[in-house]
């Protein structure tokens, strides 16, 4: 199948894969499905290739991505040692979002391979090769399984189409097009199975996910097209300390009222101090990755966010200031 247009692929890509061997793979904190997707699909594409792939993350893996091949192998930044020949990360914006897997101070001289699709994306690697026309890394995976010529078959495919699946909501984001499609249909056609990847990701919530709704939804504030909500520490620990990962910022952002969404979730940052994790949602035409960049963060112009230092409610009063302000703008008001 044609997948045209398709980005460009840096030449200087293709020889960091094929110079390297012992290659340390990672992916962003507060993974999703494309994080998991394009770092277990980078471990099966460089088995492929005779390479030897370490794969590690900053968090545990969650229950929804456990099942994917090769997940099990997934080391923790305890495991992650000094001696890779090349550091590839994966779907993360910027440095920072490695976690603890990456420290500059001793491998600041392995060569770092960047492969994201965000528009934010900083270019912190020495190679970047940065697709924000692509709704997920998974799909420029699928490119470059193809440049390589390696099958998209088994569990590389399995792995591909889930990121492509969660990225785009299942192909409802606005950054949906033909050849999202096309590259999902080519995964599918050597035999994943699409359902069960939408039964195991997009179609599954824990029961205190909604208990933690349920406490929250009282809370909801409409304003200036921006729609948002607060979730506490008290809350948290009231719903066994679930973590909502945006899925609640994706359901306001559905109120007809409402063009943008947010929530905001108070925690303990690692150094013990209170910080507050934004999660923004916009409907097409409007832009909240610009605002989540321009508060540090990054993401996409229909999903982004940042974490903040602060207390919850100074940091929520500013932050929507800034999303109504945006609102103003991008609508003409």
């Amino acid at each position: 199948m044609d997948l045209t247009p398709t980005p460009l692929i840096d030449a200087a890509v293709l020889q960091l894969l094929q110079q390297h061997n012992h290659i340390l793979c990672v992916s962003h904190i507060n993974p999703d499905g494309d994080a998991y997707g394009s770092l277990l699909g980078m471990g099966w594409l460089l088995r492929h290739l005779g390479k030897q792939p370490v794969l590690a993350m900053h968090d545990e893996t969650p229950a929804e991505f456990a099942p994917m091949p090769g997940a099990d192998a997934i080391i923790s930044p305890a495991d992650v040692t000094n001696d890779y020949e090349l550091i590839i990360c994966l779907d993360a914006s910027s440095m920072d979002r490695m976690g603890t897997v990456y420290q500059p101070q001793i491998h600041a001289d392995i060569p770092l391979l960047v492969i994201d699709h965000h528009i934010t994306n900083t270019r912190f690697g020495q190679v970047n090769w940065v697709a924000p026309e692509c709704a997920a890394t998974c799909q420029m995976l699928v490119y470059l399984t193809q440049a390589l010529g390696i099958p998209l078959t088994g569990p590389l495919a399995e792995c591909l189409l889930t990121g492509i699946v969660t990225d785009t909501l299942c192909f409802r984001t606005n950054n949906t097009n033909a050849a999202v499609m096309a590259a999902a249909l080519t995964l599918m056609q050597s035999g994943v199975n699409l359902a069960e990847i939408v039964a195991r990701t997009l179609n599954r919530r824990s029961y205190h996910i909604f208990q933690l709704w349920g406490m929250v939804l009282s809370n909801i504030q409409l304003e200036e097209g921006v729609i948002w909500t607060t979730i506490s520490l008290e809350q948290r620990e009231r719903a066994g300390k679930i973590k909502d990962d945006g899925q609640l910022s994706s359901m306001l952002v559905t109120a007809t009222e409402a063009d943008i969404s947010a929530t905001f979730t108070e925690k303990i940052d690692e150094n013990g101090q209170v910080a507050v994790e934004c999660s923004f949602r916009a409907k097409p035409g409007f832009d909240v990755g610009s605002v989540a960049f321009a508060l540090g963060g990054g993401g996409h112009p229909p999903a982004s966010g940042c974490t903040l230092s602060g207390q919850l409610e100074d940091v929520t009063a500013h932050v929507v200031a800034k999303l109504q302000a945006a609102h103003r703008q991008q609508s003409g008001q």
